[in-house]
């Protein structure tokens, strides 16, 4: 699996005239990597990786995965969101199933591969509860089951910790890079926070403000067992 951003850019007309969002932004994962976007709000980086997902096209430049390049939503990128997006009247089993439903998957196969993953992200014994019997961060951990359930090439993932309290947050942080590691999933997700950034990530791309442009490129070079720590890591880093 490959992805690549060729001189991308993107533009919003408004009422008040043209709004450049990015511009000329190049990047490229490959298959196993956990790489995070980094940048303030009005970067662009949701806009971003919605185009990626297919949720909304650029203006200019190119998307592609494995070389065939993106026009719209597809199972090979699967989406998790910052906001809570289970459905309220299905259970946790059930949001797990329901992309494998759309797909056309049978009652056995869809029961069996929801299993497996909401055991993969320790909600296992509440596969019978429904989304408001769960905290914020047991949600998030269900929709990153149900964006797995489907085998997506890419997990793509919008700040999804943003709304969850700090002690959550560096739970769901360290959970995350243990499923990057369980899994062997490739990851791209985008962030304000640097520090998160780092310790999830193998490589970091930041953005620049309105329009967002990739202003560098940095390597993290630390082991991939990590602790969470206040020092700063050493960094290799491309200007772009």
């Amino acid at each position: 699996m490959s992805l690549i951003i060729t001189q991308l850019s993107k533009s919003f007309v408004t009422k008040k005239g043209s709004i450049e969002a990015l511009r000329n932004v190049n990047l490229h994962v490959e298959a196993g990597e956990c790489v995070c976007i980094v940048g303030a709000s009005g970067s662009g980086k949701s806009t971003l990786l919605r185009i990626v997902a297919g949720l909304e096209h650029q203006t200019s430049g190119q998307v592609e995965v494995d070389g065939v390049a993106i026009q719209q939503p597809g199972a090979e990128r699967g989406m998790v969101f910052q906001s809570y997006t289970l459905y309220p009247w299905m259970t946790a089993q059930k949001n797990v199933e329901f992309g494998l439903k759309l797909q056309g998957a049978d009652h056995q196969t869809r029961r069996d591969r929801a299993e497996y993953y909401l055991n993969i992200v320790g909600m296992s014994r509440f596969r019978g509860a429904y989304p408001n019997e769960l905290s914020g961060g047991m949600q998030q951990r269900v929709a990153i089951a149900r964006a797995l359930a489907t085998q997506p090439k890419i997990l793509l993932m919008d700040e999804p910790f943003g709304a969850l309290d700090v002690q959550t947050r560096e739970l769901m942080q360290e959970f995350l890079r243990d499923l990057w590691q369980q899994t062997g999933c490739t990851i791209l997700t985008i962030t304000h926070d640097v520090r998160e950034a780092v310790f999830l990530s193998q490589r970091v791309y930041m953005l620049t403000a309105q329009p967002g442009t990739i202003a560098r490129e940095f390597t993290i070079d630390l082991p991939e067992e990590r602790e969470k720590t206040n020092e700063t890591p050493p960094q290799k880093q491309k200007t772009r």
